[in-house]
């Protein structure tokens, strides 16, 4: 799979109930981001590239951008992650800031493992992860796409018991003793 991106989205994999972040978002205040600006001469004023724009890297604003080929700070160039997907792979959520804004890449995979292991169904999925971004008062636009790797829902996640009985030793129980006499 290969994941180009280029603005205010990002693409979080699931990989067994765990978040993996394929993209980076493009925000003018992080560090690697804001020395290309620097370096094109752009100035990044409140967290806005120009004072105009919360993105350093986009497909439109070409009112943002200069003359064809020129290097100009807002960018349209996209950042590429290419990986091999394996069967822990369980599927891909694809969102604008609007809902990355308000929730974590974990909490959104929580979500949509959670209701496919239910229905499987993934725009059900985008519904409620845009449902639950409204519930949070998210201020900017909504765009979620959800891509499933296998026709069937999730596996439970069989989380195994430990066998051992875990114990303090009777120094140890000393050891708390000693330090909670001498708080007191």
């Amino acid at each position: 799979m290969i994941i180009a991106n280029a603005g205010d989205s990002r693409a979080v994999l699931g990989k067994r109930g765990r978040a993996i972040e394929l993209s980076k978002d493009h925000k003018p205040n992080c560090t690697s981001e804001k020395q290309r600006i620097e370096r094109l001469g752009g100035v990044i004023y409140d967290g806005y590239l120009n004072g105009q724009l919360s993105v350093a890297r986009a497909l439109g604003d070409w009112h943002m951008k200069g003359p064809k080929g020129s290097l100009y700070p807002l960018s349209s160039e996209p950042e590429l992650e290419e990986l091999i997907l394996t069967e822990e792979d369980e599927f891909l959520i694809i969102g604008c800031d609007g809902l990355w804004d308000v929730m974590s890449s974990q909490y959104a995979v929580t979500i949509v493992r959670k209701e496919l292991m239910v229905h499987n169904n993934p725009d059900i999925c985008s519904g409620e992860l845009v449902k639950e971004a409204l519930k949070r008062n998210t201020c900017d636009n909504l765009t979620v796409v959800i891509v499933c790797f296998s026709p069937d829902p999730p596996p439970k996640i069989e989380i195994p018991k430990s066998q051992r009985r875990r114990s303090i030793s009777s120094e140890g129980i000393d050891l708390l003793r000693g330090v909670l006499s001498d708080d007191i």
